[in-house]
């Protein structure tokens, strides 16, 4: 693996913030009860982000918009799921939308790591998320899960490594590899894979249950010291 003094760590929330400026609570009009809810942002990942960004002294960039009016997680390709939701198709503020919130986000995360490259840095984005306990009835088998591109050798081995030395700490945890989702789903950091080359970009998707930023908060500033913990164990 890349030296620490070869290695750049930049992080990113997408889902960070459950705001809808007033201009567009009109499009949100049949949905707006869903704002506080996992559907309309990640509770608690932005709180663990900016702990990294401050004891790592890393960039963090954090979405400020709901997911409901602009997933920036999703591809312009998302037929499914679009960055953009379909209500909003029809009106002129699809493209307002998308400049304002979703192009000049990952504008500014692609220009911060091309900046890394250039000084010849290896990049580990870290992409914080959390996850409901329970979705569709189903309930969800883990407390963190750690998403890498099987296929992006650097990539699983510094996962494992994380999920090691978490799991050294506290072997209580519920620790899965790609889980709740696949680590090859489409999202941000899977775009970047497109673009940069695995020796130079590893992108890490982690996800949170959260149940522990939303009812179990004396085991989430456990859990917060002992993934920094072993983070820095890592890189």
């Amino acid at each position: 693996m890349t030296s620490p003094a070869q290695m750049a760590v930049i992080l990113s929330c997408e889902h960070a913030t459950n705001k809808v400026p007033d201009q567009y609570r009109p499009l949100l009009a049949d949905c707006l009860d869903q704002l506080s809810t996992h559907q309309g942002y990640d509770p608690g990942a932005l709180d663990f982000a900016k702990l990294l960004a401050e004891r790592l002294s890393a960039p963090l960039f954090a979405g400020s918009i709901s997911r409901l009016l602009v997933d920036l997680n999703r591809s312009l390709r998302n037929r499914r799921t679009p960055p953009v939701k379909k209500k909003c198709d029809l009106t002129s503020r699809q493209e307002e939308l998308l400049i304002k919130y979703y192009l000049t986000y990952r504008r500014q995360i692609d220009e911060a790591i091309g900046g890394y490259l250039r000084q010849g840095q290896t990049v580990v984005h870290l992409s914080i998320h959390s996850f409901t306990p329970i979705l569709a009835g189903v309930c969800r088998t883990a407390d963190v899960g750690f998403l890498y591109d099987p296929g992006r050798l650097q990539e699983k081995e510094f996962c494992d490594k994380w999920r090691s030395a978490l799991a050294a700490r506290d072997n209580s945890w519920r620790l899965r590899r790609n889980y709740p989702y696949r680590g090859i789903s489409d999202g941000l950091v899977r775009t970047l894979r497109q673009k940069y080359p695995a020796h130079h970009y590893l992108g890490i998707e982690l996800e949170i249950n959260q149940i522990y930023p939303l009812e179990r908060t004396a085991d989430w500033l456990r859990l917060q010291q002992q993934l920094l913990a072993s983070l820095v164990a890592v890189l």
